[in-house]
Formats: C-alpha cells, structure tokens, sequence
C-alpha cells in the first residue's frame, strides 16, 4: 500500500513541474508569454534568474521520480536527502506565505500585489502558484512515505531510546548555539511579520505588502519551531516519550526555511550586488544580517544533522543487527535443546 502511495504521490510531483518548467524554458528562448512589462528587468539577468530556476525545478522533478523508483531505495542518503531539504526549505514557506497572504488580502480587502498583473498576467501566478500547493504536498508527501520505508525503524523510536553514539556533547557544542540563533532570528521575522520598523530602513518598510507580512510570519514561526526541534533532538530527555520524527520534522523543515529562503536568497543578492557595481542588491541593515546569520546557521545545522542522522543510521542498523543475531542464536540453542 505504502509503495503504490509512493508511486501516486511521485508521479502526481512530477506532473506539478510541468507547468512551471514549460514557462521557464518559453522566458529562456524568449516567448514572453504572460509577462506584461518586459522592460522591468535587464534581458541578461532575466535569462540567468529563469535558466537557474528552471534548473532547480527540474532537480525536483528528477528527484520526485528517483522516489518512486526501485533503485531509488539503494541510491545514496545524501544524494536525496540535500535536494528534498532545500526544496522543503523554499516551498513550505513560500506555500504557506502566499497563501496565508491572499487569504489575509481577502479577508481585510488590503490589495494583494500577485493580483494586480503589473509585471506577470494574473493566470500566471495562478499556474506557478497552483503548481507549487500540488508540487510541495506531493513531493514531501512521497520523500515521508519513502523516509518510513527506508529509516522507518529509526523515526518510530522514541527521543528516550535514541542510541547514544558517542559524539552527543560535541553535537551540542555546535548545534545548541545554532538553535539559540535560528530561533533569535525567527523571533526578529515575526516581529517584522507584525508591522515592527525594528532595524529596517523606510524603504523597505514602504515595501511592505500583505504578502511579505504572511511570508515574514511564515518563515519566522517556521525557524522557531526547527529551532525546538533541534533542541528536542540534542536534548532527548525533555520529551522521552516523543517519536523521532515529530522533532526532526520540526528541525528539517525549520532549518532548510532559514537557509533556503532566507541564507540563499542573501547570498543571491550578494552575488547580484558584486557583478552590478553601483546598484546595491544586498539589504542594509539589520536585514542584510539576519540573512548572513541565517546561511551560516543553516550551514552548521546541514553540516551538524546530516553526521549526526549518519551515526543514528548507523547504530541502529547495528542494534537491529545484534538483535537479529541474538534472536537466531537463541532459535538455535532451542532447536539443539530439543533434539537432545
């Protein structure tokens, strides 16, 4: 049952693609199809950002039908791993954002700029938009499937029963300052979410949309609770009872939001800001901080969890191990007894 869901969940992932990748591939060759103001970006940088995103959605795809596939079950824990918590990272508050926002816009009649079709035609945003809601829910829905058939053994295990393998005191050296921070900088993104000028420049704050309001909303509640998460994980004694994969959900998806949405896209803007000399990309100000923090945090997270989940691996398929042999050794001895 569990195999066929897999199969369902990854094909339907890997149909939500299309739709975005066709209109990306028609922008690279230059069909501006639904684009109402063709002029508001430079002819190169369109390309680039359409080519780079592309590319992404195009991995996402790969690797919804990776899922579904026999040798999917052999292929490499990080091979998988990596491009699923980015994408977790990028579509969950991106989903929840826009979202939370139309319906905000709804609810309080504040305008809603995805519906004004001032750069992109309003059933773009709908096709794009749509695509992803299908694409997120599916591609996560099968990489859940597929983490409890592949590590099912170790995510139905409580906090309390987690092997001690050794290295805990150093994972919480550099993880437990990592948590602090990413929950600090989630407080700062909620703040911001609800109307607070803390740090930013008038600039920004005339920005402001209902939109970016849920995604600061969003992608700060997101960090706070990857932020417990991680503290559940380092710290198991709090909650002895909890299954594994309750707090390493929080911690996966929390994590990949701060550094996906938000340490990626600081360092786009950097990038962005040293090819264009003159014209600053990256944000002054508390702003442009919160994003370095948040790359670096999420860096020491990815680096700290994907060791950490390598010797939880590891030391449960050896308890499984010795549990199977001690269980064989016994049905011997009692075999041998009864021919005796």
């Amino acid at each position: 049952m569990n195999s066929r869901r897999l199969t369902v969940l990854g094909r339907i992932a890997v149909l939500a693609c299309a739709p975005y990748l066709t209109l990306k591939l028609l922008w690279v060759l230059g069909f501006d199809i639904g684009v109402v103001d063709t002029h508001r970006i430079s002819r190169a940088v369109w390309v680039a950002a359409n080519a780079f995103t592309f590319l992404l959605d195009a991995i996402a795809a790969v690797v919804a039908h990776t899922l579904t596939r026999p040798a999917g079950r052999r292929a490499p824990a990080w091979l998988l791993s990596f491009p699923l918590w980015m994408a977790s990272g990028l579509l969950v508050p991106l989903i929840t954002g826009v979202v939370g926002g139309s319906l905000a816009a709804l609810v309080t009649g504040a305008d809603n700029p995805m519906s004004r079709g001032d750069f992109l035609a309003p059933w773009v945003i709908g096709v794009v938009y749509g695509g992803f809601i299908i694409e997120g829910g599916t591609l996560l829905g099968a990489f859940a499937v597929y983490a409890h058939q592949r590590w099912g053994g170790l995510l139905r295990r409580p906090l309390g029963a987690l092997p001690d393998t050794g290295t805990r005191a150093l994972q919480r050296i550099f993880l437990a300052p990592a948590a602090v921070l990413l929950a600090t900088l989630g407080t700062v993104h909620v703040l911001w979410g609800a109307g607070s000028t803390l740090g930013t420049e008038a600039a920004e704050v005339a920005a402001r949309t209902v939109i970016s309001s849920a995604s600061d909303w969003s992608q700060g509640l997101l960090t706070l609770l990857g932020a417990a998460g991680i503290l559940l994980l380092l710290f198991p004694r709090l909650r002895p009872r909890l299954p594994v994969r309750i707090p390493l959900a929080l911690a996966w998806v929390g994590s990949a939001s701060a550094f996906a949405l938000g340490g990626t896209l600081w360092l786009g803007q950097a990038v962005t800001d040293g090819l264009s000399p003159g014209a600053s990309a990256v944000p002054g100000g508390l702003p442009g901080l919160v994003g370095a923090l948040e790359l670096c945090a999420g860096l020491v997270v990815l680096c700290g969890g994907a060791f950490t989940l390598c010797e939880l691996t590891a030391a449960a398929r050896t308890q499984e191990r010795s549990a199977f042999s001690s269980a064989h050794r016994h049905a011997r001895e009692c075999a041998t007894s009864d021919d005796r």
